[in-house]
């Protein structure tokens, strides 16, 4: 069973909070946006350790490490299902980023299909920071719950 390892990155501007979602690379996602963002996260494989494959992925899509965090800073999320079957399993942490800094790796694919041209896109092409009404309406559906869930962990605790 395919899984990946992601961070949900949140900051607060004037008691507000804001999470960092990132919009992927390509052809196909190019005209999309409602319900096609994600955390940065991406696939490892089962004798990995979850939170190390996470922090790699994050800077594989963004060019920011992580590596100086302690572990205690960052809180587990329960792991969340897609409708591709694939487990992702998720670490929130409050930190902050300029997203016009943000530089993904690329990923090859043919394109236009069947046209034997290889080309490159990255696999992010852009990353934002949102509220949670509007970080809701913009994640893909299956991730929502990571945000549902770190609202009500930092609601309990303020």
């Amino acid at each position: 069973m395919k899984q990946s390892a992601g961070i949900l990155l949140y900051k607060f501007i004037d008691k507000t909070i804001y999470f960092l979602l990132v919009h992927p690379g390509g052809p196909f996602w190019q005209n999309k946006d409602l319900e096609s963002w994600s955390i940065p996260k991406g696939e490892f494989t089962a004798d990995e350790e979850p939170l190390l494959a996470a922090k790699r992925e994050f800077k594989e899509e963004t060019g920011f490490e992580l590596e100086s965090e302690s572990e205690d800073n960052f809180i587990v999320l329960e792991p969340v299902k897609l409708k591709s079957g694939k487990t992702v399993f998720a670490w929130a942490l409050e930190f902050d980023i300029d997203v016009t800094l943000v530089k993904s790796n690329d990923f090859e694919m043919e394109w236009p299909p069947k046209s034997g041209s290889i080309k490159n896109f990255p696999e992010i092409d852009r990353a934002e920071w949102f509220q949670t009404d509007e970080a809701l309406k913009k994640i893909n559906p299956a991730q929502a719950d990571f945000i549902i869930q770190i609202v009500s962990k930092i609601s309990s605790s303020l």
